[in-house]
């Protein structure tokens, strides 16, 4: 019979592509690893994967067995959380890496409902940009993240919750396009611009001008919009950025809206094929119950 272990050390290769990122993620050494999946191999009788120079790819019956494994590890978590639920109050830690967006206030609703029937459960925050979150819940120190879409890499899992933020342009309040109701999008190719990081380096989608940055004046960027705020009263530049994330009252600085509207859909994002502790488990179940309902 095949142990559990094997089929988590499995699935982690199979995310992966490399054995080496595997066993870190694992936290085992690359031959331990590569050996206990070559006699999974001869105990199945079966090549699973594809050895190549820098990357694994996983044979036919590689794809059927991650496909087996993943369904007979969520059938073992479901069992153990049915179990353990009325046999104990839930308790540990929850840690959420967020991205800037006022649907933060949306996702701490949820989260009061969730710890007002689970107090003895812990929540921890992380802030950061897509980068420092993904690479947080890569390394396993954050269990899922609120983050902008798309952010599409196949690793990921990404649960809609069916909210969106607008994006417009951030801008001296004494400036003269500060004078319109919005900002024409053809408008923002003849400003000196203030991108985010994700933005300027294209992993968020520029589809939406026609064209990639390339043809836009950038003189700064930023992965927080806080410090760019003051980059802007200063008449550096204009900051691209999302609605409600700036106070500008007492301050030099306005936001106007951009038209046609450019806005992107928020996502929960979790690791494929990760065992979430019963706590951040209970806490995602929960969280598709309220979004898919």
């Amino acid at each position: 019979m095949i142990e559990t272990r094997l089929l988590y050390y499995f699935l982690a290769i199979a995310r992966e592509g490399s054995i080496t990122a595997a066993a870190n993620a694992l936290f085992v050494t690359q031959s331990t690893l590569s050996r206990q999946m070559m006699e999974l191999e001869e105990q199945l009788g079966k090549q699973l994967f594809i050895r190549g120079k820098r990357k694994i790819t996983l044979t036919e019956d590689g794809i059927f067995f991650r496909d087996r494994a993943r369904e007979i590890l969520e059938l073992l978590e479901n069992t153990e959380t049915a179990m353990r639920a009325d046999a104990e109050s839930l308790c540990g830690d929850i840690c959420i890496g967020c991205g800037e967006t006022v649907a933060m206030d949306t996702l701490a609703g949820f989260l009061e409902n969730f710890h007002r029937k689970h107090p003895d459960v812990k929540i921890h925050t992380f802030s950061g940009d897509a980068d420092a979150v993904l690479d947080r819940i890569d390394k396993g120190l954050c269990d899922m993240g609120l983050l902008l879409g798309p952010v599409r890499q196949e690793k990921y899992e990404y649960l809609n919750i069916h909210q969106k933020d607008i994006y417009g342009l951030l801008m001296p309040a004494d400036c003269d396009l500060a004078s319109q109701e919005a900002v024409n999008i053809d408008q923002l190719k003849t400003l000196p611009m203030i991108l985010s990081d994700q933005t300027f380096s294209g992993h968020q989608d520029l589809d939406w001008f026609g064209s990639d940055y390339s043809v836009f004046h950038v003189v700064a960027t930023y992965n927080l919009i806080y410090n760019a705020t003051f980059l802007v009263e200063h008449g550096i530049g204009y900051a691209l950025c999302l609605d409600r994330l700036v106070n500008t009252k007492g301050r030099n600085l306005t936001f106007r809206p951009i038209t046609p509207e450019l806005s992107v859909d928020l996502y929960i994002v979790t690791k494929k094929y990760q065992t979430l502790s019963p706590a951040a488990g209970a806490f995602y179940r929960y969280l598709k119950e309220q979004v898919i309902c």
